[in-house]
């Protein structure tokens, strides 16, 4: 599959999807983001692929924010629809992924490149990063997700400040306040990156995305995440992956997961 504005390597189980317009700061536009949703999405489709690294080329933006003079005519139902289609196609699908996907925030992730890493199960930064959700700044709000999955990374205060002063947050700030996993040197980012892919890989593929649907149960609205747990406990049991890794247990080897 040939892509304009995104690049896809696979290696060793690993895919790793880079968003290529730098001479645009990789802010997203109505094509990558349609690209992500389908190179994501086979990704996702792929039973060889267990782990997805998400970053940007160059080395000053992971994604600078959307591609404002694409809706700055909109009116209040083109804007509605925008955030909706946005969030169904490429960021829901990114949060609900049982496939693991990391995202390596290389430089700056602002506003729709910010609530992209967020959809992520987590995030590396390198250590000249700067995130935050300006849109206030413009008039508008976060629509992508921004104003539900910040508070659940960093809590609802200083969610509330970042939104309403449109600030930016320092890599280091962002690791002290939960935002990000680890901040590397710039050249270190993706190795490190590949070096937890591979430390995934170890581990059953059908157990970690079990693992994922009840994390994110958590935090859905009227669903309970202690049931949704129980269930994917015990649909643990009838997979090979259970059956391989209970046996290697008692066997004092280590497990060999497809």
């Amino acid at each position: 599959m040939k892509f304009k504005n995104i690049l896809v390597t696979t290696e060793a189980n690993i895919t790793t999807v880079t968003i290529d317009r730098a001479s645009k700061l990789n802010a997203l536009n109505k094509q990558t983001i349609s690209e992500l949703t389908d190179a994501i999405t086979t990704a996702i489709e792929t039973v060889t692929v267990k782990v997805i690294i998400l970053t940007g080329s160059g080395t000053k933006a992971f994604v600078a924010g959307a591609d404002i003079s694409e809706f700055a005519d909109f009116t209040a139902a083109e804007g509605e629809s925008l955030a909706k289609q946005g969030q169904a196609l490429l960021f829901d699908l990114i949060e609900n992924s049982t496939t693991p996907i990391i995202a390596a925030v290389n430089g700056f992730a602002l506003g729709g490149g910010l609530e992209l890493a967020m959809a992520c199960h987590f995030r590396v930064a390198s250590d000249n990063a700067k995130m935050g959700l300006p849109e206030v700044s413009l008039g508008v709000i976060p629509g992508y997700g921004g104003t539900q999955r910040l508070p659940q990374l960093i809590g609802k205060g200083r969610a509330m400040e970042m939104i309403m002063t449109a600030g930016m947050m320092t890599a280091e700030q962002a690791l002290y306040f939960g935002l990000v996993n680890y901040t590397k040197p710039q050249d270190e980012l993706l190795p490190f990156c590949n070096k937890i892919a591979q430390n995934i890989l170890k581990n059953s593929a059908t157990a970690i995305g079990s693992a994922i649907t009840a994390i994110n149960a958590s935090f859905k609205t009227g669903v309970d995440g202690y049931e949704v747990e129980i269930k994917e406990f015990g649909a643990c049991f009838d997979t090979e992956d259970f059956k391989e890794g209970a046996s290697a247990f008692l066997q004092k080897r280590k497990p060999k997961f497809n």
